[in-house]
C-alpha cells in the first residue's frame, strides 16, 4: 500500500502531500493534538475535527495502564472507544517510560518500571509495545525506542541508546510482521521507525539511513523536545532534511509551538504532535499570528471587548467570545475557558498548516 504522495515542493525541503492510512487520507503538513488517554482534554471529537485536525494521537503507555488494551479491544478498538471517526496514531510509550527517570530501568529485553498510580511492577518490550498498539487499533503505530535526555547525554550513553533503538526496531518489525501478516495491505496500520542519536549529527544521519533501509512505512524523529534549545533542534532537522525518502511520511515527535511548526515544515517534516497547544490553552495562554503569546488572565483584558485574533475563523473567535469574557471564565475557574482557548490554539496550528498547503 502506498503510504504517502508528495504533491508539490514549496521550498528547498518543505513539501505538500497526502498521507494514506486505512482510516482515510490526510493532507500534509498537519498538526496532531495529543489525546493522551484517548481524547483531547476538554474537547469533544466534533470540536477537535472542526478545528481541521486530521489525526489524533493517543498514548500507549497511559492506555496500557488504564483501562488497558484488552478492555479497549473488547469495546471495538480506539475509534469506537473514543468515538473518533478519523485516523488515529499511537506512540510507542518510550517517551513516557523515559520521563519516569529513576522509576524505570532499561535492559536489552525492554524497560522495567513502576506503575506511578499503584506501585505495580510493569514491563514493556519492543514486542509488547507493538502488541499493545495493535490491540488498541491505531492506524499508525511507532516502534519502541530508547530515548535519553540531555542530562544523561554522554557520548557513550547516546551511542548505547542509538544502537539499542535499532536492535529494538528489528524486533518491532518482526513482531509487527508476525501479527499483521494475514492482513491485506490496505488493512494494515502504518509502522514508523524512530530516528535517534541525540545532538550528534553523524549518529542522526546514520540512524535515518538504517531506518530507511528497513521495511517501515514512515520515519519518526524522536529524542527532541527533551531540553535542547530551539537552535539545537533546528540544527538536527537541517542535517536530516536532504536525506529523506520522498515516498515515506516524516513525523516529528512531541514538538508543537507555532515557531517549531515553521522550523519543522521548512525542513521537510509532514506531521507533528504535541500537548502544548491544548495544555497552554488550559492555562490561559493562546497564540496569534506572528506567534505572539497572549495570557488571557492579564489584568489588561478585564474590559477588553475584542476577540483573540481578528480574521481567525475558529469557533471561539468567529462567535465573538471577548477577551474580557474569557478572562472572567479563567479567573472563575470555569472549564469552558480552557475549551474555548484550546479550540483557538488548535485552529491556529492547523491554519498554519493550511497556509503551507495552499502556498504557491
Amino acid at each position: 500500500m502506498k503510504t504517502f504522495t508528495e504533491t508539490k515542493k514549496i521550498g528547498e525541503h518543505a513539501r505538500v502531500g497526502v498521507l494514506h492510512t486505512r482510516a482515510g487520507d490526510v493532507p500534509t503538513p498537519t498538526f496532531m493534538p495529543d489525546g493522551t488517554r484517548g481524547a483531547v482534554k476538554g474537547l469533544t471529537p466534533e470540536q477537535v475535527s472542526d478545528t481541521g485536525v486530521g489525526i489524533v494521537l493517543a498514548n500507549t503507555y497511559h492506555l496500557h495502564l488504564a483501562p488497558g488494551e484488552a478492555v479497549i479491544k473488547e469495546l471495538g478498538g480506539l475509534h469506537a472507544f473514543a468515538n473518533r471517526k478519523g485516523p488515529m496514531l499511537t506512540d510507542s510509550g518510550g517517551f513516557q517510560v523515559f520521563s519516569l527517570g529513576k522509576h524505570s530501568k532499561v535492559t536489552e529485553e525492554g524497560v522495567h518500571f513502576t506503575d506511578p498510580v499503584n506501585g505495580d511492577k510493569r514491563f514493556i518490550s519492543p514486542e509488547t509495545s507493538i502488541q499493545i498498539q495493535l490491540d488498541l487499533g491505531a492506524d499508525m503505530i511507532v516502534a519502541f525506542d530508547h530515548l535519553v535526555g540531555l542530562d544523561d547525554a554522554s557520548p557513550k550513553t547516546v551511542r548505547d541508546a542509538f544502537d539499542r533503538t535499532h536492535r529494538w526496531l528489528e524486533r518491532c518489525i518482526v513482531e509487527f510482521d508476525r501479527l499483521t501478516g494475514d492482513m491485506e495491505p490496505s488493512e494494515r496500520p502504518l509502522l514508523f521507525g524512530v530516528v535517534q542519536g541525540g545532538l550528534d549529527l553523524d549518529l542522526r544521519r546514520e540512524s535515518l539511513r538504517i531506518i530507511q533501509a528497513s521495511s517501515v512505512d514512515g520515519i519518526a524523529i524522536g529524542g527532541l523536545s527533551v531540553g535542547e534549545t530551539r537552535a539545537e533542534m533546528k540544527t538536527v532537522l537541517e542535517a536530516l532534511a536532504p536525506l529523506y525518502d520522498p515516498l515515506r511520511p516524516r513525523f516529528l515527535l512531541g514538538v508543537g509551538t507555532p515557531e517549531d511548526l515553521h522550523i519543522a515544515v521548512e525542513n521537510g517534516i509532514d506531521m507533528l504532535d504535541c500537548v502544548l497547544p491544548t495544555r497552554n490553552a488550559r492555562h490561559a495562554t493562546v497564540w496569534t499570528t506572528g506567534s505572539e503569546k497572549m495570557h488571557l488572565t492579564n489584568e489588561r483584558f478585564a474590559n477588553d471587548p475584542s476577540i483573540i485574533e481578528e480574521g481567525c475563523d475558529c469557533y471561539t473567535c468567529a462567535n465573538n467570545f471577548s477577551k474580557a469574557f474569557l478572562r472572567h471564565q479563567f479567573k472563575s475557574g470555569e472549564p469552558l475557558a480552557g475549551t474555548l482557548a484550546s479550540i483557538h490554539n488548535l485552529r491556529h496550528m492547523l491554519r498554519i498548516c493550511e497556509q503551507y498547503r495552499t502556498k504557491k
